[in-house]
């Protein structure tokens, strides 16, 4: 392990996690009692979708989107939430007030389908369902440094295998990109798609810039990112050219800056691609003028919100 390893999750220590109050099922627990069962599908099969909020200035940011996505991931792999969005925005809402919450926090809510009768994977087998836990933790990332990528074997694969789209519990496919990439010396993983372009990280989506353009994956073999569409729609509207195409490593490496997006960290620089500095390794001028578009559009969404 690197004595100075990071991830694109990194945040600041906090305490009060240790004493969180947890949803599941309709209950608000302490965590130290938050359970599901063994026979729970999300745990024995990674069978389950689910969603990342981040909570500023008093409200979720892009809540409409992230539920959507969440009931259309639902509705792809045929599993029933069993509540209506206002349901569930309610619950969100009800576990962030028992544990006293009124910034920088992060929510992770998830739904598998279910306790299964017998430890086999065919759907007909969850019998009691869905089960729905949301974990709201006090969260500030913290970035001591740009983040390091390699690249490795590990791809993103064919819609017809499992849709890299969809943000399901499964991803041992992203994890063993993410040793991978441990065991090359980097913190995360730089992932190509099946024709051997630059995709996305294993927990992330990934931008370039060259030029004076900002680059990214057509978006056929990633997450369908909300900050990467924000960050899409940022560029378009501060007049920075950006594009959606295929691209190799080799302009990667010679990128004049990158970064990852996603809804904890917002942007995050990436220092390193397979030992090869970015630009001059740190944040480059166009990464943070769209960082700080984005926490404008964040404070203009969160104050619409109240």
């Amino acid at each position: 392990m690197l004595t100075d390893e990071i991830t694109a999750h990194e945040a600041e220590d906090d305490p009060r996690n240790q004493h969180l109050l947890i949803y599941v099922d309709g209950k608000i627990v302490p965590r130290s009692d938050a359970k599901v069962s063994v026979y729970d599908s999300g745990f024995m099969l990674g069978d389950g979708v689910w969603e990342g909020l981040r909570f500023y200035n008093g409200s979720w940011a892009f809540l409409d989107e992230h539920i959507n996505r969440l009931f259309e991931a639902a509705k792809v792999i045929d599993l029933d939430i069993n509540l209506q969005k206002v349901e569930l925005i309610a619950a969100l809402e009800k576990t962030r007030l028992a544990n006293r919450i009124t910034k920088d926090a992060h929510a992770r809510l998830m739904v598998t389908r279910g306790i299964k009768a017998r430890p086999f994977q065919h759907p007909s087998l969850s019998l009691q369902g869905p089960t729905i836990v949301i974990i709201i933790e006090h969260s500030v990332p913290k970035f001591s440094r740009p983040i390091k990528l390699a690249t490795v074997p590990n791809i993103r694969g064919l819609p017809m295998t499992q849709d890299p789209k969809l943000n399901s519990h499964s991803k041992l496919n992203c994890i063993l990109a993410c040793i991978a990439a441990q065991k090359a010396g980097a913190d995360e993983a730089l992932m190509l798609d099946v024709n051997g372009f630059v995709c996305t990280t294993n927990s992330c989506n990934f931008f370039i810039v060259r030029s004076g353009e900002v680059w990214t994956s057509t978006g056929d073999y990633c997450l369908n990112g909300i900050t990467r569409q924000k960050v899409i729609e940022i560029c378009k509207l501060e007049g920075i050219l950006i594009f959606e195409k295929n691209f190799s490593l080799v302009e990667v490496y010679g990128a004049d800056e990158a970064f990852l997006t996603g809804t904890f960290g917002a942007q995050v620089p990436v220092g390193l691609v397979d030992g090869r500095p970015i630009g001059n390794g740190v944040a480059g001028d166009i990464t943070k003028r769209i960082r700080s578009a984005y926490f404008d559009l964040i404070e203009k969404n969160t104050q619409c919100s109240k």
